[in-house]
């Protein structure tokens, strides 16, 4: 008896941290476990429309003292990428140095492509600008591993991410689809540092060269960088953890980190996301959570840009419907936010769908955001987008959205959509 007494007592201490713990505190050492790093002291804003994040990014720009760092997927040769390349062209004669990456496949599969022409007058206006794995014979060994990532780098300081290329259409929308729902974030802090290691990684790989570091008169940009003063907060304020998909070093982390939010979430699970095509770790975390009684939302668009998607989605919706969720279908437009918020607690933005192009495939990038605030702004976008846009999916609504044709379909392509 006394030794049970014992056994008890020394237990019992662990039990009650393990049950003061939140699903923030859990995540940040599962975090920790995994090898992630948490970088304290950030402030970070929400962008939640085009019209912002352009006007936004383009004032930061015009500030840019040493140098500008972007990394999109897609640059489309149209008018807001005018206005972006005009003042980069700017920058560059005040002495700025400017880097630009874009995806080769990104751009072929763009409706207008950056041109060699434009690409060369870039070139010969000072921007250094490279195209990621471009795409050459035989085609289909540049198909796999996409580079996905939606980054701008200014001066060290200040980075931007999320969902949005550099487009018109997330100003003025698509005809297909309608308005082209978006959001992106901008950091301030020492999280800038993981995302410009992220960039030069990315620079650097197509180049197959390495980056001269301490070498005297050396003009390297990660050089000049790691002598610029970051801004420094109180600690605590604005954790964020890194997390960065590279097909042969980290294949499974998007997958591992959404999976390790979901297990951990005690009450609410809210996603938005454009593709959730969902498979494997990511379907079964919140099949757990829906079996302990978590309450999960999940938002998807009623319109997409795939002429397949919207069938796989739909099936997999009815899954997550029949099991307890709450699915909503946005109307207003396509919604092509990547957005998750766990517990009111924590959040993460960035470039992830919930397909296997990014889980399985494509280089992505997320920041998982520990801050009460940012977290509940995007709440608030999102019961705004409930109330005032959605459809709740019920077994009636299903019937009439997918006839048996679609559904057929559905099973059909929700196989090839494993590999594409």
């Amino acid at each position: 008896m006394i030794k049970r007494l014992l056994i008890l007592a020394f237990l019992l201490p662990s039990c009650m941290l393990c049950q003061s713990e939140n699903s923030a505190e859990r995540t940040k050492r599962d975090f920790l476990q995994l090898g992630l790093t948490l970088y304290e002291g950030n402030e970070v804003t929400i962008l939640p429309t085009a019209e912002i994040k352009f006007r936004d990014l383009f004032d930061v720009i015009e500030g840019a003292e040493k140098y500008i760092l972007l990394d999109y997927f897609k640059f489309q040769q149209d008018s807001i990428c005018s206005v972006l390349l005009e003042k980069l062209r700017r920058k560059v004669q005040q002495g700025v140095e400017v880097k630009i990456i874009f995806d080769s496949f990104g751009n072929h599969d763009s409706d207008f492509p950056l041109s060699d022409t434009l690409q060369a007058q870039i070139r010969d206006s000072g921007i250094g600008i490279k195209a990621f794995d471009p795409v050459r014979f035989p085609w289909i060994n540049h198909l796999l591993h996409r580079n996905h990532h939606k980054i701008a780098i200014i001066d060290g300081k200040t980075v931007y991410t999320g969902g949005m290329n550099v487009a018109d259409y997330y100003l003025h929308g698509k005809p297909k689809v309608g308005k082209w729902r978006d959001m992106h974030i901008r950091m301030e802090g020492p999280i800038v540092q993981a995302y410009e290691e992220l960039f030069w990684k990315m620079w650097e790989k197509d180049e197959r060269v390495k980056r001269l570091k301490g070498e005297e008169n050396d003009s390297s940009l990660f050089a000049l960088h790691s002598s610029l003063p970051l801004p420094q907060r109180e600690s605590g304020e604005g954790a964020v953890a890194f997390a960065s998909r590279w097909p042969k070093e980290s294949p499974r982390i998007m997958r591992q980190t959404y999976s390790i939010c979901i297990d951990n979430a005690d009450r609410l699970v809210q996603i938005v996301n454009p593709y959730a095509m969902l498979f494997g770790e990511v379907r079964a975390a919140l099949r757990r959570a829906l079996d302990r009684g978590v309450r999960v939302q999940f938002m998807v668009s009623t319109k997409s840009d795939g002429k397949t998607n919207d069938d796989v989605i739909g099936l997999e919706m009815r899954k997550l419907m029949k099991r307890g969720a709450e699915v909503y279908y946005f109307g207003d437009g396509f919604h092509h936010s990547k957005v998750m918020m766990i517990d009111s607690l924590f959040c993460t933005v960035g470039t992830t769908n919930l397909d296997a192009r990014s889980l399985s495939f494509d280089y992505e990038v997320n920041a998982f955001i520990f801050d009460q605030e940012t977290t509940h702004q995007l709440q608030q976008i999102f019961y705004n987008d409930m109330g005032k846009s959605s459809i709740l999916l019920t077994p009636e609504v299903f019937e009439e959205r997918f006839p048996l044709r679609r559904r057929i379909r559905g099973r059909i392509y929700s196989i090839a959509k494993r590999f594409l």
